[in-house]
């Protein structure tokens, strides 16, 4: 227990240093903006927000919660149970550090910007499954339930889950057809599964290959401007450089030049 408890104290003050490096480079990115509101919109900034925010929530709780159980050590209240609640949710919040990753990751910057562009084929394919879920939910129960096996599938509602997994080509086994009317709702179930989702699949992919291209141009762009702006600054600091120097020997050279034609 000791051990465990020295490990958890590590852990934490490795968080601590974390959030800390983490919260002082938000502030700053904060105060250099120009637009405070529209700081507050950018995604991620949002999601630098939700990831540092449960650190401070969770420490506020935890001494909350330690001054409740002080006062009343007897009494365990929903209250305390709340309160323990919210800190494992905020705890589990936390994996949203990864997501930072995203400012520098073009992969990740794809991604959410392929999700963006591609929110209708999204709602298609929800609309297209729900609809297919609906559909061979109650074939697969009546066939099961005629059939007089009717082990796994209990309800309609329950049928749902099978149907969702059928379809989208995971299949735990949890919930298996064994009647051969029933199969055959499998097979067809899976097989337009399969179709169902091969057809956004498509534009999905284009709005994906799409966007990794645009993203790919802009940063080489953004890179070309800063190796321009460093060549420029370099070839500035040489003029400067070549200005003064023939300043200096032309300060040098006309004294000794008058002193010698004066002689």
């Amino acid at each position: 227990q000791g051990e465990c408890s020295q490990k958890c104290y590590y852990i934490f003050v490795i968080e601590t240093i974390c959030v800390a490096w983490f919260s002082l480079e938000f502030c700053l990115r904060f105060i250099q903006a120009r637009s405070k509101c529209q700081f507050f919109k950018g995604p991620l900034n949002i999601i630098d927000f939700v990831a540092i925010s449960p650190y401070y929530a969770s420490l506020i709780f935890s001494e909350d919660e330690s001054s409740e159980e002080e006062d009343r050590p007897s009494s365990s209240g929903t209250y305390l149970e709340k309160v323990g609640l919210v800190l494992r949710v905020l705890r589990a919040l936390r994996i949203l550090y990864v997501m930072r990753l995203a400012r520098h990751s073009l992969g990740l910057q794809t991604l959410g910007l392929t999700v963006r562009k591609c929110t209708r084929e999204f709602g298609l394919l929800l609309l297209f499954l729900c609809v297919a879920v609906t559909l061979f939910s109650p074939l697969v129960y009546l066939a099961e339930n005629e059939s007089g096996r009717v082990l796994e599938f209990t309800s309609i509602p329950a049928s749902y889950w099978w149907a969702i997994i059928s379809m989208t080509t995971v299949g735990y086994g949890d919930m298996v057809p064994r009647s051969v009317p029933g199969q055959m709702v499998a097979l067809s179930s899976i097989l337009s599964g399969i179709l169902i989702m091969s057809f956004p699949a498509t534009s999905i992919f284009h709005t994906f290959s799409h966007s990794y291209s645009e993203l790919r141009k802009e940063h080489e762009r953004l890179q070309s401007r800063l190796s321009r702006a460093k060549d420029g600054n370099r070839s500035g600091e040489s003029d400067t450089f070549n200005e003064t120097d023939s300043l200096v020997l032309e300060g040098h050279t006309s004294p000794i030049k008058y002193i010698y034609t004066g002689n």
